[in-house]
């Protein structure tokens, strides 16, 4: 079986018709209409992905929300305090190393999760704490 950077490099070797198959069978998808250079770039990505995991699921996100230009969602850093009234409480969530959430005195797995203790309903987290905002037009 060939290497990553075997295949990679066979890339460059590969016709207009030969790229379309292999497209098809590395993603199982119709081959979009980019030229045989393009489909060349798109068609590496793809092997990397495949091999070593592709984009994180955050990553992901933020390039979907970028490019539906709706909202911006800012990162809490470690070290952030997330303040937040809610019914005439005052609640503070710490960031704090490895991504870890802090709110009364428990970790939490997400802020989605800390923000539905708070209200008892369903909420995106980043937006009840202020860092999901809407997009200026």
């Amino acid at each position: 079986m060939a290497t990553l950077e075997e295949e990679l490099a066979a890339l460059a070797t590969l016709s207009s018709v030969q790229l379309r198959e292999r497209w098809q069978h590395v993603t199982g998808t119709v081959v979009p209409r980019i030229s045989p250079s393009m489909l060349r770039l798109a068609l590496g990505y793809e092997l990397q992905a495949k091999a070593l995991g592709g984009l994180s699921r955050a990553t992901q996100q933020r390039l979907a929300q970028l490019a539906a230009k709706k909202s911006e969602t800012r990162t809490a850093r470690p070290g952030t305090r997330l303040v937040r009234e809610w019914n005439g409480s005052v609640h503070i969530v710490t960031i704090c190393d490895g991504g870890v959430i802090r709110w009364n005195e428990r970790e939490w797995r997400s802020l989605s999760e800390v923000a539905r203790a708070i209200t008892g309903t369903r909420w995106s987290g980043p937006a009840f704490f202020g860092l999901k905002r809407k997009a200026a037009a």
